[in-house]
């Protein structure tokens, strides 16, 4: 089924469509910093509406927190990108190796929104009973991402497009990927997956990202490991076909594992 935007989980345990954020007072059509508290929370958008890739450069990357429904500002503003969704043209497409792809019909700019990454939004114990639940056979969509916050407590977010999901379920994994996940908060602090271009994007080109977290985080941040002889049969092998390919797609055994 297709969803656009992330639905609660049947384990009925987050609803990402809560809002719990207050909104902003701003009355221009636009927010501005540093009048809006919106704007004030963390990262902000440029005025070609791209991402502002300079701070992910730093120690921690700052959150990127979005203008929402309770907000007294325009749809205009230049502070509601991820939640406006999809804009570009993209494509699914066959691939040679890796089933099925997405790629760019149109060129898209270093920094740009891409997409999001929808499905459901499940709870720690779901995500780890359906992931158990696997064979080596099945196709995994399950995301786990974890944001590090900076007095050391981990946020956790699982997304299942397994049934209910959008075209990023359909993005392979690279070693060397154009695109990087960021999580996006609008109404509450359930985010949007968000995807935006690592570099300038040409049409025509498949679009992937890195499954592990690795491109533009800290190294050790993601909890993939050298896995033991005996998880390699649960692995898959990565086509993805860079110089720097690690021969497997990313591996995380805490997944598999009773939460």
């Amino acid at each position: 089924q297709y969803s656009p935007d992330s639905v609660a989980g049947a384990d009925g345990e987050i609803d990402p469509t809560e809002v719990t954020f207050p909104g902003c007072s701003c009355r221009s059509s636009s927010c501005v910093v540093p009048e809006c508290p919106c704007l004030r929370r963390g990262e902000n958008y440029s005025s070609s509406l791209c991402l502002r890739l300079a701070e992910q450069e730093q120690h921690f990357s700052r959150p990127v927190f979005e203008c929402n429904s309770l907000c007294q500002c325009g749809d205009g503003c230049q502070n509601r990108l991820v939640q406006r969704g999809l804009r570009l043209r993209l494509q699914v497409f066959r691939t040679e190796r890796k089933g099925w792809g997405v790629r760019a019909l149109e060129p898209v700019p270093r920094g740009g929104f891409v997409c999001e990454y929808a499905g459901e939004v499940l709870g720690s114990a779901e995500a780890h009973r359906r992931i158990r639940a696997q064979t080596p056979q099945d196709t995994n969509y399950i995301i786990a991402v974890r944001e590090h916050l900076h007095d050391g407590r981990v946020m956790e977010t699982f997304v299942d497009p397994t049934h209910i999901g959008n075209v990023g379920r359909f993005l392979n994994h690279s070693c060397e990927p154009n695109l990087f996940m960021v999580p996006v908060r609008v109404d509450s602090m359930v985010p949007k997956l968000a995807l935006f271009a690592a570099a300038d994007i040409s049409a025509g080109e498949e679009l992937s990202y890195d499954y592990s977290g690795r491109f533009h985080n800290l190294p050790g941040t993601s909890r993939e490991h050298k896995p033991l002889e005996e998880e390699n049969s649960l692995r898959k092998p990565c086509y993805c076909g860079s110089r720097t390919c690690a021969s497997f797609l990313p591996w995380d055994s805490s997944l598999f594992s009773t939460p």
